[in-house]
């Protein structure tokens, strides 16, 4: 697959199509149509009350169906849903375990969310006509993302600002979430703006790259995401020694995962360890993580092979009334905050395999075999810090085939980045020879 000008009598209008359906879809997934979501209210108590409404699903289905038509009609169509026949194994093994599950509607439904977003992500990068403008176009919708998250701390900070009358976690007073949901949620958001920001200073505009970064930073740090605010500097510390030091990719990445799901997870299930881990001063119970997760192994040893299907383990009526509370508090827990253990947990041992090799092991293949013009451009080295951000923080939030995620659609099209700048690369500038052409990754 190479680079090349895409030849059209209307460049203009496949440029602005593209940039349109940019915008659209990192405004619905970075803003989506329901911002600043009040959460006094007793429907967040209720599993079966969910957070989609019937405008969201048609924008949904219309940006998708958009894309789509988009997608075929490009010249590197053949990136669309790959790779193919591994996510034809996954979702074919997902779909399998869902049906013979309690609750199979769940688990279908999820499938068809997640690859709707899958298919989203592998074509959003061929919007851009040029890096130049990918980061003119992140950096402008990054900039509108941080103007409603500050404007609703400014002007609606009952809704910005978690509040002691929340049902749920009313420990969370004081802390900023923006627009978004939950701090947590709001903490990754601006993890993943600054590495924007950091991209947009070389790609586009320093002024307003350094202006992202700022912002994100500021508000990342009254999120109260200890996790997120500590990550964000570790990763960009490890990004680079990935960067230089090509022979300690792997150990950073496969050993690293590793080590980091046995200090956190491990630390709950294995006492002596988590007393190892307390000894050192550490919050052994990862924020109340623990019980969380010590529910789930239990869970998890019940069906090691199938899973309890996927997405119908949390949050299902049986779970969250099942009387358990007695117990444990955690069979009232939204997810169990570690994407491994879920996906272990609601699609066996063969659908954690089938998602290691998709989501880190053929990254890895990826960026094993960009070339050396390519190897420390600025936006391999974009990818490849969302990517570490993203295998790392699921060690301790539920993040993987999240359907309506940005973090999951981010995570997503930096994969895609990864295979392109592998096979491609987007252009920076169209040949003075050939102006009537558009140049696509």
């Amino acid at each position: 697959m190479g680079t090349g000008f895409q030849e059209t009598s209307e460049p203009n209008s496949r440029l602005r199509v593209g940039t349109f359906l940019f915008m659209a879809l990192f405004l619905f997934l970075w803003v989506s149509i329901d911002p600043f979501v009040d959460l006094t209210g007793e429907a967040v108590l209720d599993p079966s009350a969910g957070n989609s409404n019937r405008l969201n699903q048609i924008l949904a289905l219309l940006l998708t169906a958009s894309m789509l038509g988009y997608g075929l009609l490009h010249p590197m169509r053949g990136i669309i849903l790959q790779p193919r026949v591994l996510m034809a194994l996954l979702y074919s093994w997902f779909f399998f375990v869902s049906v013979i599950s309690a609750h199979p509607t769940l688990g279908i439904k999820g499938i068809i969310l997640s690859t709707m977003m899958t298919l989203n992500a592998s074509i959003y990068l061929l919007l851009p006509a040029t890096e130049r403008h990918f980061a003119k176009m992140l950096g402008i919708g990054t900039l509108i993302m941080l103007g409603f998250a500050y404007y609703g701390v400014l002007f609606k900070p009952t809704l910005a600002i978690h509040q002691a009358a929340e049902l749920r976690e009313p420990m969370n007073a004081g802390l900023w979430r923006g627009h978004f949901p939950h701090k947590n949620s709001a903490a990754a958001a601006m993890v993943l703006a600054a590495f924007f920001g950091l991209f947009v200073m070389n790609g586009w505009s320093r002024l307003v790259g350094l202006s992202i970064v700022v912002l994100s930073f500021l508000f990342l740090v009254n999120t109260g995401g200890k996790t997120s605010t500590a990550m964000l500097p570790a990763i960009l510390m490890l990004a680079w020694i990935f960067e230089k030091f090509r022979f300690l990719r792997v150990p950073i990445v496969i050993g690293g995962v590793g080590l980091f799901n046995l200090f956190a997870v491990g630390s709950a299930v294995i006492r002596p360890f988590g007393e190892f881990i307390a000894g050192l001063g550490i919050d052994a119970t990862f924020t109340n993580r623990s019980d969380i997760w010590r529910f789930a192994f239990s869970a998890l040893a019940e069906r090691p092979l199938t899973g309890h299907g996927f997405k119908a383990f949390w949050q299902t009526e049986e779970l969250v009334y099942s009387g358990g509370t007695v117990e444990t508090w955690a069979v009232a827990a939204a997810n169990g905050h570690n994407s491994y253990l879920d996906i272990a947990l609601t699609t066996g041992f063969p659908g954690l395999l089938l998602t290691l090799l998709w989501l880190i092991v053929l990254p890895l293949r990826n960026i094993s075999r960009i070339g050396p013009d390519r190897e420390h451009a600025h936006l391999t080295r974009l990818f490849i810090r969302i990517w570490l951000y993203t295998i790392f923080h699921a060690g301790l939030e539920s993040l993987f085939f999240e359907g309506g995620s940005l973090l999951w659609f981010t995570f997503m099209f930096a994969l895609y980045g990864l295979h392109l700048q592998s096979n491609a690369v987007l252009s920076t500038a169209p040949a003075p020879s050939r102006r009537r052409h558009i140049a696509h990754a």
